[in-house]
């Protein structure tokens, strides 16, 4: 649909520029919602609405039914009127298994004489998805859209023109030569996922109840009584049937169907294929299961259809269905069952996850018991409750949630969930740092839960490099039972290592040297290997440079800690709980011990007070002539300066050498001051 030579100017005759305006808004609208191509930025489009709003209201005689301003819904009303279909909205029929698609095409191919000789013609199908939405029924007279209808019993439905109205999606005027004189599109009002989560964010932000799923969202949306809450809800459409056609000839098969109704504007579906006989039915099938989850919006099966239209008149229909067409369901996704208990799990990093306790549902394929709660937050927001009927939702291999509670059918005798203090697996404190959703239990070292993950910490390269100690070999230690803590480690001896499976005498010596070398590390080192939750390499450097020895570390309070460089609140509050929680420090103990792991110990670095730069901060790029980069920065600490790897307004200097790249650009837009190498040593000499 190409854009109209008209100028974008204000200045022509108001007719001719409505006229253009309402043109050029339909076609970005078909360029977003049918071509998937969306070529007009959102600013753009919405002066060019406002900006015909504006001609509207000062020319009333120029409003035409198919504007898009005739979208923003109007006048709330009293009911729904009643549509009776000319056509009916036929139902149909569902398969489930295998058995029945390949019984469905044996079906049509016996009705059509397909397979009376020896060699049998398979049929063409139409397959597309079956979209879990609202279906609804539009009414276009001459290319206009006038009216549309919700499928009701099939035979009755309810008015919602006003409200299908302000659905950007569906075109108010159809588009190219061939518009037919009457014309009945059938299909499906949803919500895409991601819309429905920008909807329930909207909900919560003005505390208002949430939507179970899109599929309830589309449905309350749609039958809102006021169309101005519609136009506020983000509906799409997709067209997959056809009712009354007048004026021109119907289209030979169900795929020239749908590529016609592309041709003018409406937006179709582009997840489907005309496919031959049941090995075609069940790939299609097969294919659109495994992408299933990763599609934008939430689908319950797939549709097959004859695909030619004289073969579907042959075929006919069956009580309230047609036989030429059928719905391959997916199990479902979402039941209802009873919560009976809430328990808590241990994950290996130690986080703490409240767990459903289900009464047994058949939900996504599977018999489910259990089900995330995710964390204490969402058990809160989501006011479940122990006694409660609730929605569980098992979507592919994604782990089976609770999505909702059935409060209206909430039994008297309901319990609220608490969080427990003490780690179920281990008896450690359960604690949950500020500003985080997830509860974690304090004993990382000790807690049989987080064991495997400890161990594998322990031995990383950066932490005390025990080479050889991978996750096989952690797996059976720990399966074994042969290890409970890292200090386990060094009590392994030769023949123990030689018996674990698919190892060689060889690899347990070169375990056992492994081991033997990790007994000498770095404070920094065997910091880092403790595995405290938002230590990294650079906080355990900073740590032991600032402390010198582990004891004061250990005994540290979270001011202390905080004194320490690029320590903020929530890393000292952990290291803090991490070392008050006795377990970690019994283990911390056993590593200690005589002939166990060792490290020099040092004075505590000087207070940052003292220097002639504390309180600032520095940062350093490019090539110094003279200094490594680690040489500047330790001259910077040491005359107490925070060397930040980043500049902000609060960067009090730039170190700039060559090829100082965008760090000093950021500089000279924010005006901090640059030095070179031997600005840098003016500065420390206090000149």
């Amino acid at each position: 649909m190409a854009r109209s030579s008209v100028p974008l100017s204000a200045t022509n005759a108001p007719a001719e520029r409505a006229a253009w305006l309402r043109a050029e808004l339909e076609r970005a609208n078909y360029a977003y919602y049918v071509l998937d191509q969306p070529d007009l930025p959102d600013a753009e489009y919405d002066k060019l609405f406002k900006e015909l709003e504006r001609i509207e209201a000062e020319h009333p005689d120029l409003i035409v039914p198919d504007s898009p301003t005739q979208r923003v819904g109007g006048e709330a009303a009293s009911g729904f009127e009643p549509v009776v279909h000319d056509l009916p909205m036929l139902s149909l029929n569902n398969g489930f298994a295998d058995e029945d698609i390949v019984a469905f095409d044996k079906r049509i191919g016996d009705a059509l004489g397909n397979n009376a000789s020896e060699s049998p013609v398979p049929v063409d199908y139409a397959a597309e998805l079956k979209f879990d939405g609202l279906a609804i029924s539009l009414r276009y007279v001459d290319g206009v859209f006038v009216q549309a209808s919700t499928r009701g019993d099939g035979t009755t439905g309810e008015n919602v023109t006003e409200n299908v109205r302000t659905i950007r999606s569906i075109p108010l005027r159809l588009k190219g030569k061939r518009v037919p004189r009457v014309l009945d599109v059938r299909g499906e009002v949803l919500m895409f996922k991601r819309d429905f989560e920008r909807l329930n964010e909207r909900q919560r932000a003005a505390g208002q109840r949430e939507f179970a799923n899109p599929r309830n969202a589309a449905a309350g949306s749609l039958r809102q009584l006021d169309s101005k809450i519609t136009a506020q809800r983000p509906l799409s459409f997709f067209a997959y049937g056809i009712g009354v056609l007048e004026g021109i000839e119907m289209p030979a098969t169900h795929s020239e169907l749908l590529d016609w109704y592309k041709e003018m504007g409406l937006p179709v579906n582009g997840e489907r294929a005309v496919v031959r006989g049941a090995e075609g039915l069940l790939g299609f099938f097969h294919a659109v299961g495994e992408k299933r989850d990763k599609l934008p919006y939430d689908i319950d099966g797939v549709v097959y259809k004859v695909n030619r239209r004289d073969e579907q008149d042959a075929l006919g229909f069956v009580s309230r269905a047609p036989r030429f067409a059928l719905a391959h369901k997916f199990p479902a996704q979402e039941a209802l069952t009873r919560l009976v208990a809430i328990d808590v799990q241990v994950g290996r990093t130690g986080a703490i996850t409240p767990v459903a306790r289900l009464e047994p549902v058949f939900v996504g394929g599977a018999t489910v018991t259990n089900a995330t709660l995710h964390n204490e937050d969402e058990v809160r927001r989501k006011d479940i409750r122990i006694g409660d009927t609730v929605i569980v939702r098992r979507a592919g291999d994604v782990i089976p949630e609770v999505v909702s509670a059935l409060v209206d059918r909430r039994p008297a005798d309901v319990r609220e969930f608490v969080m427990p203090t003490q780690c179920p697996v281990c008896g450690s404190s359960i604690e949950r740092l500020p500003d985080e959703a997830i509860a974690r239990c304090t004993g990382g070292l000790f807690c049989p839960a987080q064991r495997k993950q400890a161990l594998w910490h322990f031995a990383q390269r950066r932490a005390l490099d025990i080479d050889g100690l991978g996750d096989k070999i952690i797996d059976q230690l720990v399966e074994q039972n042969l290890v409970r803590t890292p200090a386990d480690l060094f009590n392994l001896g030769f023949a123990t290592l030689a018996e674990l499976d698919r190892f060689a005498d060889k690899s347990a010596q070169n375990l056992l040297d492994s081991l033997e070398k990790a007994k000498h590390t770095s404070l920094a080192r065997f910091i880092y290997a403790l595995g405290i939750r938002h230590v990294g390499e650079s906080t355990a450097k900073d740590l032991a440079k600032h402390f010198g020895s582990l004891d004061p570390i250990m005994d540290a309070s979270p001011e202390q800690l905080l004194e320490v460089n690029d320590v903020g609140p929530v890393v000292a509050e952990s290291i803090h709980q991490f070392f008050a929680e006795d377990h970690n420090r019994t283990v911390i103990e056993q590593l200690r011990a005589p002939g166990k792991v060792t490290w020099p110990e040092g004075p505590p670095a000087p207070k940052a007070a003292q220097g002639v730069l504390a309180g600032q901060t520095v940062v350093l790029t490019g090539t110094l002539p003279n200094l490594s980069r680690e040489d500047a920065k330790e001259m910077l600490e040491a005359a107490g300066a925070k060397v930040a790897g980043s500049v902000s307004k609060k960067t009090s200097y730039v170190v700039a050498g060559a090829d100082a790249g965008s760090k000093l650009a950021k500089a000279e837009e924010l005006g901090i001051p640059v030095l070179d190498e031997d600005g840098m040593r003016k500065l420390l000499e206090g000149h």
